[in-house]
Order: C-alpha cells, then structure tokens, then sequence
C-alpha cells in the first residue's frame, strides 16, 4: 500500500541548503527527484507560466514523477477590485493556465490542479457556483481544493462542502496548520473522489500565521514538525489510503529545508526506501 502514498514538497526551489554546491538551479528539480516522486509547483499562482517551462520539467524528470500544479491566483479569485468584490478571471488567462501545462498532461505527469482558495472565499451560494464554473473550465482534469476559512468547515456546513465537492468531482484537501483563526480549517479527514487523497503540512507556528507586517511566506512556514507529530498523522493516512487509489503527502513548511526533512522523514515512517541526501544537514533524524 505505502507505494501509493507519494510523498514530496510543495516546490523545489526554496530548499537550497538540500542541493550540493555544484547542483546549478537548471538541475535542481532532476536532483529533487532523486529523493521524491512528486512536488507541487507553486510558481504558478504567482505568475502565468510558459508551456515550454512544463516541456523542461517533464523531460527532467523520470516516467513515474508526477506533478500536482498550483492554479493561478486569478483562477482562485485572489484578485479583487476597488469594492473588494473578486474579479472574475478572463477567458483567456484559463486557456493560457490550462494550455501551459499541456506537455505534462502528454506526459502522463500531470495528477492534479490545485485551487487553494483565499480566505475571503468563504461558504455561500455564490462560491460554491463558481465551484461548478472551475470544474466546467477544466473539465477533463483531477482537480483539488484547499479552503482558506472557516466556514466550510463549520459543523452546520461541512457536509454540504463535501458532497459538493463529491458532486463535482474534486478532490476536497486535508490540512494539517495552526488552528483558531478564521483562516485556518481544522484537520479533518474525508475522501471526496476515490482517485486521490491529498494532505498538505503547513506546520504549526502559530506565532507567525497572521503575524501583523509578516512579508512573504518563509516566516509563516518556519516549523519543523517533531517525528511524534508526523507519526500521529499516520493512522489517517492509512484511512484515508484504504479508500482511494493513491494519497499525496505534501510538506509547504518551505522555510529552512523543513520541508525536505520532514519530507523523508515521512518516507520513513512510511517504510519507503529513498536515497541519502548528500547534504549531512538534510539528514533525517533516526526513527
């Protein structure tokens, strides 16, 4: 079973102590995938990405990698207008989204499109219709959804939240972050399409997750998770793994190569043999 459990990061490019000196970016994501079978591209929220950056990181990359591929925020609606309603994306930003990652569709390394929705993308009628417009835009994709509130998650609401999600065919995200703001779901463990389940591992630094003035995102993500912590999740992965033909495991506490150690150190626990990393810094700690 663990062979379907496929554990990796959600980039590759933040973890620069992981790669040895004469690793030259070019090369970083084919080192990556000495040691992981999938990653989240996450460059492509911030900015629409060329087709032939896809060609590049499906040639350098073995037949079994895959790729989960974060939607671009104008597809998530983080874009708002002067009234702070969401603007609607074009036309022609999804044709140029879903175009962009065609060559790993060929492939066969495409696995899923990632909506990780804004906080402001809250549970009401007219978000969960523009739920139905995503999967009508993409309709031939695995899609999955991260909330960023709450209220999807509310008792009174949760249910609803999944079966929308298993009317339409999404993959709904398992969350593992600091809990008590309106912007954070709690952890709770649910399959809505039986092609995959996916967990993401924001840590738990609560001190920083809404810090005032925090810049970026590596202050918010700096947590290393302790191997009790990540021994703890592996009962639900095992449950949600008896339910669906594969689960990813995907490390976004990026900051300070926690990402990759906990990466491995997950692979561990899991009984899945991987390379050493040639970085004594990135060595897992002994089980």
């Amino acid at each position: 079973m663990t062979d379907r459990m496929l554990v990796g990061t959600c980039n590759w490019s933040d973890h620069l102590g992981f790669y040895p000196s004469g690793v030259k970016p070019a090369d970083r994501l084919a080192y990556y995938a000495r040691f992981f079978p999938i990653v989240e591209v996450d460059s492509t929220f911030y900015a629409l990405q060329s087709e032939r950056n896809f060609a590049k990181w499906a040639d350098a990359t073995p037949n079994d990698f895959v790729f989960n591929v974060k939607a671009y925020k104008a597809l998530t609606l983080h874009e708002r207008d002067v009234q702070g309603q969401a603007v609607l994306p074009t036309r022609e930003i999804v044709e140029r989204f879903s175009g962009a990652v065609e060559p790993l569709r060929e492939a066969g390394k495409l696995r899923a499109l990632h909506f990780q929705f804004p906080p402001w993308f809250v549970a009401t009628d007219r978000n969960r219709a523009y739920l139905s417009q995503v999967r009508e835009r993409f309709p031939d994709d695995l899609l999955a959804v991260e909330f960023r509130h709450r209220s999807w998650l509310a008792s009174q609401e949760r249910d609803r939240t999944y079966e929308t999600l298993r009317a339409l065919h999404m993959v709904y995200t398992i969350v593992d972050e600091p809990q008590g703001e309106s912007n954070s779901v709690p952890p709770l463990v649910k399959v809505t399409n039986p092609a995959l389940a996916i967990i993401r591992f924001h840590g738990r630094n609560q001190e920083t997750w809404n810090k005032p003035g925090l810049k970026g995102s590596q202050e918010r993500f700096n947590y290393r998770y302790t191997m009790d912590e990540l021994r703890g999740w592996l009962p639900n992965v095992q449950e949600v793994a008896s339910d669906v033909q594969t689960v990813h495991l995907l490390f976004n506490n990026n900051a300070g190569n926690h990402a990759v150690v906990n990466g491995l150190e997950m692979r561990d626990l899991l009984g899945q043999r991987h390379e050493a990393p040639e970085v004594a810094a990135i060595q897992p700690r002994l089980l």
